[in-house]
């Protein structure tokens, strides 16, 4: 018999990530970046310090899917369902690190089943989940600016990280030498610092040196601009206020109180002639 999680509050909230679209995006990018990583380290050679930087990062994005693989079976009402049915062990089989050391020396041919995950993830494209994906993004602006701004420099760190490395190992008068320099030229150059203790020396170094600083100026601004949205308060809409009633009019009064005056006079008329009658 298959054994059955237990429903606890702490799975019904895991359930509810996994079933958001953001997760999902989220996910979907990132085996996009891991397949792309994947080549990167098949051109390399892994003598490099380039080709360890790009296997650091292929590790951690190891660990971001394996957490994901534990909350699938935790979730799952029938873990058979998902490790079997929505082969789950695919998953779990291109989430195993490379620690270089042994059987895991070969652990990199193992992420190509990752191509199963995206296929999985490829609904996300369809026209009717497109059309209401687009909705949600609408409705909740905020939060997919953040979502996506946040994506985006995990992206840039990652990717001008790895292509300074490569350029920079070429040039013996270079300073960003290792993995620890790029990250660390990477961080302080897109958060628009700039303390110059590293910097690149090569053409093609300071190339990715120029796409990184239009980036951070991009990325910084939109941050202010997100956080300026959430710190103010927006407006409140103001509510139609009732039209107080307005005083009669003097001259209409008057000309109301002639009127009644005339009736009377001519009632009093009727009644003295029909008494003298």
């Amino acid at each position: 018999m298959t054994p059955q999680n237990v429903a606890t509050p702490r799975h019904a909230t895991m359930a509810k990530i996994l079933k958001s679209n953001t997760y999902n995006i989220f996910i979907l990018v990132l085996t996009i970046v891991s397949l792309t990583i994947m080549v990167i380290q098949i051109l390399l050679d892994p003598e490099t310090e380039t080709w360890k930087l790009v296997n650091a990062y292929d590790n951690l994005i190891c660990f971001i899917f394996l957490v994901d693989f534990g909350m699938h079976m935790l979730t799952t009402p029938r873990t058979r369902d998902y490790f079997i049915g929505e082969r789950g062990y695919l998953d779990l089989l291109g989430s195993i690190p490379n620690f270089g050391l042994g059987v895991f020396r070969y652990a990199g041919l193992l992420r190509l089943f990752r191509l199963s995950r995206l296929f999985r993830l490829r609904r996300l494209l369809n026209p009717q989940n497109r059309a209401l994906l687009k909705k949600e993004i609408l409705e909740n602006r905020g939060s997919y600016a953040l979502f996506i701004t946040l994506m985006l420099v995990g992206v840039v760190l990652m990717t001008s990280s790895i292509f300074v490395l490569l350029f920079e190992s070429q040039s013996p008068d270079a300073n960003i030498t290792d993995g620890g320099d790029a990250v660390w030229w990477a961080f302080v150059t897109i958060t628009t610092v700039g303390y110059g203790d590293r910097f690149p020396v090569t053409m093609g170094g300071r190339i990715v040196g120029i796409f990184v600083m239009f980036s951070g100026v991009g990325i910084i601004g939109a941050l202010a601009s997100i956080l300026a949205s959430i710190l103010v308060p927006q407006p409140k809409e103001s509510e139609p206020q009732e039209t107080p009633p307005q005083a009669p009019d003097a001259s209409a009064v008057e000309q109301e109180l002639a009127s009644v005056k005339q009736e009377l006079v001519a009632l009093r008329e009727l009644l003295e002639k029909n008494q003298g009658g």
